[in-house]
């Protein structure tokens, strides 16, 4: 989970520098260039952002998840 969330860090950061350079660009191809890169970098963060989300949540699925055994035997404690 750290490998990704470091990614993620690194990836915004990526994105962040591409926008900065898009917006000091002179050139208009660079300058296109540059946000097309920020824009694909952003969106790339965007899903291992989600993913990670998803990793969590499953993990705190599994963890809260009660036994069988468990459920069973609150089953046959009912009145």
């Amino acid at each position: 989970m750290k490998d990704m969330q470091a990614q993620l860090e690194k990836l915004q950061r990526d994105a962040a520098e591409c926008a900065l350079i898009r917006d000091l660009a002179t050139d208009p191809k660079k300058r296109e260039l540059f946000a097309k890169l920020a824009e694909h970098l952003a969106v790339l963060a965007s899903a291992v952002e989600q993913a990670i989300g998803e990793s969590t949540a499953a993990t705190s699925l599994l963890i809260c998840r009660p036994s069988r055994k468990n459920v069973d035997a609150s089953l046959t404690e009912l009145p």
